[in-house]
């Protein structure tokens, strides 16, 4: 039985070692936010935050503890329409803000039901 054990914690062991990049989606929406208010793309307070989809689509590991990613975000407001951005930055384990947002608006869409 012991043997069993060990051989099953032996096969797990290189799934355990690798490391998961951090979640920092909040640190990229927010100055997104921030960044549709500033260039009057939209009222950032007529947004449904609990409609917005955040997708990351891409997180590589640059140093030691630092990673760039690549987010994706769909916000909608309370008129039907809906903003398309995706966002790049640097973070890491410890802080998400590690570097500015670069923020790129992909589409803006009416919604009409």
């Amino acid at each position: 039985m012991k043997k069993l054990s060990l051989l099953i914690l032996l096969m797990l062991s290189p799934i355990l070692s690798f490391s998961k990049a951090p979640d920092c989606h909040n640190w990229p929406m927010n100055m997104t936010k921030g960044w549709l208010k500033n260039a009057n793309i939209t009222n950032i307070y007529n947004l449904d935050v609990s409609k917005t989809k955040i997708t990351l689509l891409a997180s590589e590991k640059k140093e030691k503890d630092l990673y760039t990613q690549i987010y994706h975000f769909v916000f909608y407001d309370k008129k039907g329409k809906s903003y398309e951005v995706i966002t790049k930055n640097e973070a890491s384990d410890e802080e998400c803000s590690m570097s500015q947002v670069n923020s790129y608006l992909i589409s803006k869409r009416d919604i009409n039901y």
